[in-house]
């Protein structure tokens, strides 16, 4: 990474940082018992935060000497999709998520993994591309 990119990059990676821990430490515990419309829109912002989180790291931790492929891309495109569908039967087979948390939990994490993996790798591709332009 260029030396005049990389402060950038950082303020990113700590802003991203605090509103993910904003948004999970914060706002979810306010508004998920009693606000869904709130909650979801904190949810959002959480995964927003995560895959600018990620990708800030993708884009610092990446050294490429070539175009690196988005097969990891895919995979969480293809996690986020999954996790999203068994979250949204759970809800349609009549499982209340107040009810049974632990079972929306691994919906949740293959969510948070999904973003987390879309972001790093468009960060890879990000400083490959930006090194291959330079």
């Amino acid at each position: 990474m260029s030396d005049d990119r990389r402060p950038v990059v950082v303020v990113l990676l700590g802003s991203a940082l605090a509103v993910a821990g904003l948004v999970h430490l914060w706002l979810l515990p306010r508004y998920l018992p009693n606000e869904p419309v709130s909650a979801g829109l904190a949810l959002i912002a959480g995964w927003a935060s995560v895959t600018l989180l990620c990708y800030a790291i993708g884009r610092l931790q990446s050294a490429p000497r070539e175009l690196p492929n988005m097969r990891f891309a895919d995979i969480g495109i293809a996690l986020l999709l999954l996790s999203l569908v068994v979250a949204l039967a759970l809800d349609a087979v009549g499982l209340a998520s107040e009810a049974a948390a632990p079972v929306y939990a691994l919906p949740a994490l293959g969510i948070y993994a999904g973003v987390a993996l879309i972001g790093w790798s468009i960060g890879r591709r990000t400083e490959a591309i930006n090194e291959i332009v330079r």
